[in-house]
């Protein structure tokens, strides 16, 4: 929708005008995945597409919540602000607004919203950390709160352990917040210190291409991996202290794996290690304009998400392969947590049509499933727009 479609919509739902609206984008995770909470290097960039948020004061001393997408109009007193609803998607707003109220921002006036998003529910885009970043970002405005980027993640964050019950690392956030247009952010998610890498991709576009497998790394297989990956942690302190996977290179780790006695722990360690060392040796390819290279270190970051982590399955196996098959497809990788959800690959403009037909066709040939395919450009992160 176009922002005048939405100041429209804005005036028909509440009659009256809108003060101001708002954008953050979803993201996608060119490679480093399952790093994050083992100490690790990230390397995502923010969407053009993403979650608006049109708003303005009123005088009832309530909060309306309408999204687009949504039947209802959710209205809240404002010493409802700090209890969540049970079931409702309310929870990412008002998770946001709890955290302001926590760090001492007071709610004198009430404010109607209008949420209208367009990145795809259950793709593994953030479309949670879009909704979260742009609330953030528009109270932030509104209240002169005086929080900055980094802020406004974390604040989004404990929105979505506290509110939305997720247990998600920073990444997320953090990209929707502190992206930048043609940039990726290479992130170090265990101190926040990050560089904006410029992707120039010359005659090449990226290609997001959603199952439809919804994206469901539940919270029991999640926390199933962070276990694991502590076990080897845990088990690799007995030869050489560590605190996170990430701190060993692969030389280190080749050393020292044999105290890895549980081969499960093994594997995933052996995954989080080359991953780190694959993120890193892609920003360098990228810094030196070899695509090349950067598409091959992301087809062996799916493999080893595969074979060692485990948390691909047949409907994202199915799409990387038959991506791989294409010429003029440098690379191609599951996305996001994994168990569905997107893949991201990088393909020669020349290419893209037969991509999209050919990986269309036999993707749901095997799996059963029609996909989508979304030619993204990467756009910038939070911002006003009016």
């Amino acid at each position: 929708m176009t922002t005048q479609e939405l100041k429209k919509a804005f005036q028909e739902t509440y009659g009256k005008l809108a003060d101001a609206v708002y954008f953050a984008p979803g993201r996608v995770n060119l490679i480093g995945e399952h790093t994050d909470y083992n100490g690790g290097a990230v390397f995502p960039c923010a969407l053009s597409f993403g979650t608006n948020l049109v708003i303005a004061k009123n005088d009832k001393k309530v909060m309306n919540f309408k999204s687009l997408n949504q039947p209802e109009i959710v209205t809240l007193n404002l010493d409802q602000l700090t209890t969540r609803l049970e079931n409702s998607w309310v929870n990412y707003p008002l998770g946001v607004m709890a955290q302001f109220i926590k760090r001492g921002v007071k709610f004198t006036d009430g404010y109607d919203i209008l949420i209208w998003g367009n990145v795809p529910n259950g793709a593994g885009l953030s479309s949670s950390a879009a909704l979260e970043v742009v609330t953030a970002f528009a109270l932030n405005d509104q209240l002169n709160a005086g929080f900055n980027r980094t802020d406004i993640a974390l604040i989004g964050q404990k929105a979505e352990h506290e509110f939305a019950l997720v247990n998600c690392g920073i990444m997320d956030q953090f990209v929707s917040a502190n992206g930048a247009k043609d940039n990726a952010v290479h992130l170090n998610c265990d101190t926040l210190e990050f560089e904006l890498v410029p992707v120039k991709l010359e005659g090449v576009k990226i290609v997001i291409s959603n199952t439809h497998s919804p994206h469901k790394l539940d919270s029991g297989a999640y926390n199933q991996r962070v276990a694991e990956c502590k076990k080897a942690v845990e088990q690799l302190n007995t030869v050489r202290p560590i605190k996170f996977l990430a701190e060993l290179t692969e030389a280190d780790f080749k050393e020292v794996e044999s105290a890895i006695t549980d081969p499960v722990a093994h594997k995933r360690a052996r995954h989080v290690v080359g991953e780190v060392q694959r993120t890193s040796d892609a920003v360098k390819a990228l810094k030196a304009g070899d695509i090349t290279k950067f598409g091959k270190l992301m087809n062996a970051s799916h493999v080893s998400l595969r074979d060692d982590y485990e948390v691909t399955g047949p409907e994202l196996d199915c799409m990387a392969e038959e991506a791989w098959k294409i010429d003029g497809v440098i690379g191609s990788r599951m996305t996001g947590g994994g168990f569905g959800g997107c893949t991201v690959s990088l393909v020669k403009d020349e290419a893209i049509d037969t991509f999209i037909k050919q990986v269309g066709e036999n993707y749901e040939k095997r799996i059963g499933i029609k996909p989508d395919f979304y030619i993204a450009e990467i756009g910038n992160g939070a911002t006003r727009i009016e």
